[in-house]
């Protein structure tokens, strides 16, 4: 919504593509998403289609789903890859398409796929010597933060604390703000409501209007710290062993913009930082 007026908007946009695509061109689209099927009309490409739920030309199952990786079924084949979450199985499966529609051997592009490694911050782990897990994920969307999430709760057992530190970009759709404290605060046990790049805004006031999504019941859930550094520190304090902690919206970023200046932030070496020192 930063750059389109609505979704359908942004949604044909993308048709746009497929629909300038020749008849010799293949199309390959996710059969599981509702727009999938808006993406092939009027294309005279070839169509194709891949799922993890729907019948598709290329069928993935998720036979394995941990931390460290995929087990996944495409079609007839299985395959270990490093990456993790359904999202990522959807992304695969689409590679593996499109891998073969290009003529590549089968045993090849397996052999690929389990090469590939995760892009820094994008759900990026790392485990403390007390077992406490922390992940960095570029999430800064409702749709974004919602998978992550989702993605964790999937493979964890549901024994540990699982701690979301979150923010808002300022400058940039405010709509989303109050959805994504919404799904933090139901999918998290905890979570520590903070700053991303708040540029010309002041973070209080981002925190405030996402905040506004909280439902009562989850309030008790939530702190709000507007300091970055103090909010990842809180959240290291609160870590138990075995206890997960989730650092969303910067990623790979390694700056964060207040009032058009860009300081040194890194989400990853902090985060780490903190718990070698609690670990003293």
């Amino acid at each position: 919504m930063d750059y389109h007026a609505s979704f359908a908007a942004y949604r044909d946009v993308k048709k746009s593509f497929f629909d300038q695509l020749p008849s010799t061109a293949f199309a390959l689209v996710n059969a599981d998403d509702k727009n999938g099927s808006v993406m092939l009309q009027n294309s005279k490409a070839k169509h194709y289609t891949y799922a993890l739920k729907s019948y598709a030309d290329f069928r993935v199952q998720i036979l394995e789903n941990q931390f460290r990786g995929l087990l996944l079924k495409v079609n007839d084949n299985e395959v270990w890859v490093k990456l993790i979450g359904n999202f990522n199985a959807y992304n695969l499966t689409a590679i593996y398409g499109t891998a073969e529609l290009l003529g590549l051997e089968i045993p090849e592009i397996l052999r690929l796929m389990s090469d590939l490694e995760n892009v820094n911050g994008r759900f990026e782990y790392f485990i403390s010597d007390s077992n406490i897990t922390t992940i960095i994920d570029y999430a800064h969307t409702p749709d974004a933060l919602k998978n992550v999430l989702e993605t964790i709760n999937a493979i964890r057992t549901k024994n540990e604390t699982l701690i979301t530190v979150v923010g808002c970009g300022g400058d940039r759709d405010k709509t989303k703000r109050p959805k994504m404290a919404h799904i933090a605060s139901v999918l998290s046990t905890k979570v520590v409501f903070t700053s991303d790049n708040p540029r010309s805004e002041d973070p209080a006031q981002i925190i405030a209007e996402m905040e506004v999504g909280v439902e009562p019941q989850n309030y008790k859930k939530t702190i709000s710290i507007s300091d970055r550094k103090q909010a990842i520190k809180t959240a290291c304090q609160l870590a138990q062993p075995n206890d997960i902690i989730l650092v969303a919206g910067k990623g790979h970023e390694t700056y964060q913009d207040i009032n058009g200046v860009k300081s040194e932030f890194n989400d990853y070496e902090i985060t780490q930082s903190f718990l070698i020192q609690l670990q003293k």
